[in-house]
């Protein structure tokens, strides 16, 4: 039997998530749930579904659901969903605050639900090839730099772009933050527009982030530096690159691996792990702790800088 899905929120992403849920195996589009119910109507009629302004309306016939809402709204409906005895994929950041996260991760567990978190850059095929080649990384950098299109400017760019770099370093350092230092500035919106954030691990790894949506145009880059290679991964042209010495010269390897829809392959294996009742690749607790360390960077810049918002 194909799982019964609802995506809450039809924005940009959301319609994304329906256009997924039609075409993937095992699942069904059963509805499109938004406030504004001609926006889910529209977009139903394209997906042979139906439409609803709320999710109470339909909550108990459907066997999962994505949100794809605005963050505050996240911690509220997903844990009417989680109630309701549904599992979830809850798009970043989990919620707003680290409480609520940690309420929902309580709840999916209590009840043996999936809770999965949308970080879809862990589906990157680049980022899956190296992280078979990561050994003990001493230090890692990563750049995320994008052009102003006036998208998700609500909330403090550690929360839009950085966090995903968080979460990807977070997993592959398996040791605590235990130091933090970070500067930013607010550009052109009332939120962070630019980001820098110093993370050090309690095993001596440090890792350097930064965040933009000031560039001139898009990039998307994680270096990794450990004992005898240097790892390049670029996310857009979905490459990585690996330096070595070799014969008193440095040598390097290029691995492309074969191009997939990371969005596609996060709902694929949402879907999957509610059939085999599995842990999600990213789920609430680590989900959870990516959106600590951005709230702990947001604090330091505002702390820093004085009050930004």
């Amino acid at each position: 039997m194909p799982i019964k899905v609802g995506v809450i929120g039809t924005g940009y992403l959301g319609r994304h998530h329906a256009r997924i849920y039609s075409e993937i195996e095992g699942a069904e589009l059963v509805a499109l749930i938004d406030t504004d119910l001609e926006k889910a109507k529209k977009l139903a009629d394209e997906y042979n579904c139906k439409a609803y302004s709320d999710y109470r309306d339909i909550i108990d016939r459907l066997d999962a659901v994505s949100i794809v809402t605005p963050t505050i709204y996240h911690h509220k409906i997903a844990l009417d969903c989680l109630t309701a005895g549904k599992d979830l994929l809850v798009e970043k950041p989990i919620t707003v605050t680290v409480s609520e996260a940690d309420e929902l991760i309580s709840e999916a567990e209590k009840r043996k639900l999936i809770l999965q978190v949308g970080h879809l850059e862990r589906y990157n095929p680049a980022v899956l090839a190296v992280s078979g080649m990561i050994k003990k990384p001493r230090f890692l950098e990563a750049e995320r730099l994008s052009p102003f299109l006036g998208r998700g400017i609500d909330v403090d760019i550690t929360l839009d772009l950085m966090i995903h770099d968080i979460d990807i370093i977070l997993s592959f350092v398996s040791s605590p933050v235990i130091d933090i230092k970070a500067t930013g500035a607010s550009v052109l919106t009332d939120t962070i527009d630019v980001a820098k954030a110093w993370l050090e691990f309690g095993n001596g790894c440090a890792a350097l982030l930064t965040a933009s949506r000031l560039s001139p145009e898009k990039q998307r880059r994680l270096k990794i530096y450990q004992q005898d290679s240097y790892l390049s991964v670029d996310y857009q042209s979905c490459e990585v690159r690996s330096y070595f010495k070799k014969a008193g010269d440095i040598a390097f390897d290029v691995i492309q691996p074969e191009k997939k829809e990371p969005l596609k392959e996060e709902l694929i294996d949402f879907v999957n792990c509610i059939k085999q009742r599995n842990k999600p690749r990213v789920c609430g607790k680590e989900g959870r702790n990516a959106l600590k360390i951005a709230l702990d960077i947001t604090e330091k810049i505002k702390n820093t800088n004085g009050e930004i918002n």
